[in-house]
């Protein structure tokens, strides 16, 4: 039986079961022994690896400047200061290299015994891959050229107690990669570097808008009736209020108080929240960005979309050329970009006599190709899912579609020459959609019909909040909300197509991943 004043040692070999893990924990208790405490505190005075590496580079170019016109020596450079975690460690000898690497990069230090000491070069030797060290010293060039850090004095700050993934054989789980986030950005750098440029990236957006004049804000992420979109929402309740709410499915139908209350150019980008399926193009929390302009229209936010996302691509991957698939397509966004009609990529695809079928011979050959429809389906459902199965898909350039039908889009106006349809577009990319956009519904009395119809329909949102229809909104419509051009755009699928990534799991930090004791 075991004793109830087990050690802490003996307790940790029982649950690990790791040698490498427990030969890290004896050397840390080892460094806690000698009073070294191996969990450091703030540090200042720190460059990166790529400050670094920039500052030596001008140094040497101004030093060989100076030689060039014999103007004399230039004084030595400061010593520099960085942090980071140990990849790779090289004893040769008296000498030690390792690879210290931090969140911009990689940077070569070399390590002398005479220049750190009998003891401190036994410290730095007994180091782990993994461990989080801050180094000082001089920064010169190697024979082979590579900036290389002469380090005069070091310290652990973050002693790391599991074994990196190998190098060449390590993290290749996909599974993992996204269960342990942490190991996949230590290890690849590809990685990293998507998760910089998805920064980077909403950084140029909120540059773009706030440049032309628009104001960023803030909306519920809790409803008590969820609206804005046709999504099944996630629900809780609030102990407070005694009540069922919802996670929002979409911001736009704050967004549009605030057109009401006297914002003309508001945009959010918003944690959007949806209780469906996982696939690589779907995850159940997503970001988005919605943006509302008083007094334009659908073809005002077409060249707003154009022009901005035109703008992220040059300015943060410097092209408007992106390779995409396994077939070796290259996706251009040199605009101007295609507009085509709903209906016309439907007569192309299922043929011209399309829209005069009735609901029995449409359903036959949407079977023929292959769709899962039946002859009860209206002719609006089977058709829409010939647009999403069959030509969606194929939409790989950017495409304005145009011109879709009112059912599908209860906040938009009508077409003025044809109220079967509304005045919208999706621009497709990729093969799928990246944003929507809408000349705003803002006529009160219709949108109020238009929602009394949509909850006779039974859609999955109404279902989810028990028929409600978001009354207040409707109220607020009543006061006055102006001529206004809608539009949101899917951050994680633009990511997708800058990136190259196939999955949106590969743009999201933390995807949703079913608990691994289920």
């Amino acid at each position: 039986m075991a004793s109830e004043n087990s050690s802490p040692e003996s307790a940790e070999e029982r649950r690990t079961g790791s040698e490498q893990h427990l030969q890290r924990l004896r050397k840390l208790r080892e460094l806690v022994a000698e009073g070294i405490d191996p969990f450091g505190g703030r540090l200042d005075g720190l460059l990166s690896t790529r400050v670094a590496g920039q500052q030596f580079e001008d140094w040497e170019s101004r030093a060989t400047d100076a030689a060039a016109a014999d103007a004399g020596s230039v004084a030595e450079m400061a010593p520099v200061r960085l942090a980071g975690r140990l990849t790779a460690i090289r004893v040769m000898g008296k000498s030690i290299f390792a690879d210290l690497k931090d969140q911009h990069g990689r940077l070569q230090v070399y390590v002398r015994k005479n220049s750190v000491g009998d003891d401190g070069f036994a410290r730095f030797k007994s180091f782990d891959l993994g461990d989080i060290a801050t180094c000082q010293g001089t920064l010169f060039r190697t024979r082979a050229g590579e900036v290389t850090l002469k380090v005069a004095a070091f310290d652990l700050v973050a002693k790391s107690l599991h074994p990196l993934p190998e190098k060449w054989h390590g993290l290749t789980d996909v599974e993992q990669r996204y269960r342990q986030r942490y190991l996949d950005l230590m290890v690849n750098d590809r990685v990293r570097t998507v998760f910089m440029q998805r920064a980077e990236v909403i950084h140029e957006i909120r540059r773009f808008l706030v440049e032309r004049g628009f104001t960023e804000v803030e909306t519920p992420m809790l409803q008590a009736i969820p609206g804005g979109a046709a999504a099944r929402p996630f629900e809780t309740f609030y102990n407070a209020l005694n009540c069922p709410m919802y996670l929002r499915i979409a911001p736009e139908l704050y967004l549009k108080r605030l057109l009401v209350g006297g914002f003309e150019k508001v945009f959010e980008i918003n944690r959007n929240f949806r209780n469906e399926g996982l696939d690589r193009r779907h995850n159940p929390e997503f970001t988005m960005i919605e943006l509302y302009q008083a007094y334009s229209d659908c073809r005002g936010m077409m060249e707003l979309l154009e022009e901005l996302i035109v703008r992220v691509a040059r300015k943060v991957f410097g092209t408007l050329h992106f390779p995409w698939g396994e077939g070796g397509e290259v996706i251009d966004l040199t605009p101007p970009w295609r507009r085509v009609s709903y209906r016309q990529l439907i007569e192309q695809r299922m043929g011209e006599d399309w829209f005069g079928l009735d609901q029995r011979a449409m359903a036959e050959r949407g079977l023929a190709e292959g769709l899962d429809v039946d002859h009860r389906m209206e002719c609006w459902e089977i058709t829409h899912e010939a647009y999403e199965k069959l030509i969606e898909r194929s939409l790989l350039p950017p495409t304005f579609v145009i011109r879709l039908p009112a059912v599908l889009v209860p906040l938009a106006k009508r077409c003025a020459d044809d109220p079967e349809l509304v005045d919208v577009f999706e621009l497709e990319i990729g093969g799928q959609e990246i944003a929507p956009g809408y000349s705003e519904l803002n006529d009160p009395l219709e949108q109020r019909a238009r929602f009394e119809e949509q909850a006779r329909r039974a859609t999955k949102v109404e279902d989810a909040s028990g028929g409600r229809m978001d009354q207040d909104f409707l109220t607020a419509m009543e006061y006055g909300m102006p001529p206004a051009g809608g539009a949101g755009m899917g951050i994680d699928r633009l990511l997708m197509l800058l990136t190259g990534m196939e999955s949106i799991r590969d743009v999201i930090l933390f995807p949703q991943m079913r608990p691994e004791n289920r």
